[in-house]
């Protein structure tokens, strides 16, 4: 999940979460472990909703059952009651580009390209991810957008080692992007995530000299989410104070993973492919 900058100065915390302020956290291998399970449940939730999405649908109808499934497997939802935030998915359809709020009045429709972010809390640690949902038969410049989006996110998660930078994560996300026509969303960031959703550090996907660079180390764990514009990279904030559009209403695409850096490369925490 991706946050206002504003609300994510606030650094307020899920009601289930203690209100501290951490800098960057090494996790242990208990914490690890934790996570690998938070991040199951998001996972697992994810794939169940790609295979069920259908036309006629409403983001209303995704919602409660991500919510019932998370607290099923002893989970809650991270997103619910974040900074007021009232689903358990951000569902953002075509240009919408994150943050949507669940519906009864967006029905899914065929050609729909549908983000679906969410996130659960297990034992005291978050787990977040988002998948890119093309809706039946989507144009073929929509099917590009998805997968661009995709594989920008790999082209990232493929930097990630010990002793690696952010911005080595950053170039390779912006370069795939660029090379292919579209644009990088500057106004929202990947970030930390462990006790608390949002944690330092931000994880830019495009190079810049707004945040140091920092040198990952084994133990930390990270939100990585490229996100995606066919037209310009601007946004806008709807009257909702948390739907975020592209300004020329063109189609927006997202994928996260959280993911665990290690000595050697990384660990894809929300691995769907795994459930």
């Amino acid at each position: 999940m991706n946050i206002l900058s504003n609300l994510l100065s606030q650094k307020t915390q899920p009601q289930t979460t203690p209100k501290q302020h951490r800098g960057i956290e090494i996790k242990s291998p208990r914490e690890i472990e934790t996570m690998r399970q938070s991040a199951k449940i998001v996972a697992t939730v994810l794939k169940e909703i790609s295979e069920m999405v259908k036309p006629g649908m409403t983001t209303a109808d995704l919602d409660a059952y991500a919510e019932n499934r998370i607290r099923e497997m002893g989970a809650t939802p991270s997103f619910k009651g974040y900074h007021g935030f009232t689903g358990s998915i951000c569902a953002s359809i075509n240009h919408e580009v994150v943050h949507g709020i669940p519906s009864t009045k967006k029905v899914i429709q065929t050609g729909d390209v549908l983000k679906v972010d969410t996130g659960a809390y297990y034992e005291g640690f978050h787990g977040d991810s988002c998948i890119t949902i093309a809706v039946g038969d989507v144009t073929p410049d929509a099917a590009k957008l998805i997968r661009v989006a995709e594989e920008a996110l790999y082209k990232g998660i493929e930097q990630v080692k010990a002793g690696a930078y952010l911005l080595d994560l950053a170039g390779a996300i912006e370069d795939h992007v660029k090379s292919n026509g579209f644009s990088v969303v500057e106004g929202f960031t990947g970030h930390g995530v462990g006790r608390n959703l949002h944690e330092e550090p931000s994880v830019f996907n495009y190079r810049t000299r707004e945040m140091p660079n920092v040198k990952l180390r084994a133990g930390m764990t990270l939100a990585i989410e490229p996100i995606l514009n066919a037209g310009s990279k601007h946004t806008r904030i709807l009257s909702d104070r948390w739907t975020a559009v592209t300004v020329d209403n063109s189609l927006s695409a997202q994928f996260e993973h959280t993911v665990l850096v290690t000595e050697t490369g990384y660990e894809i925490l929300t691995d769907r492919t795994q459930v």
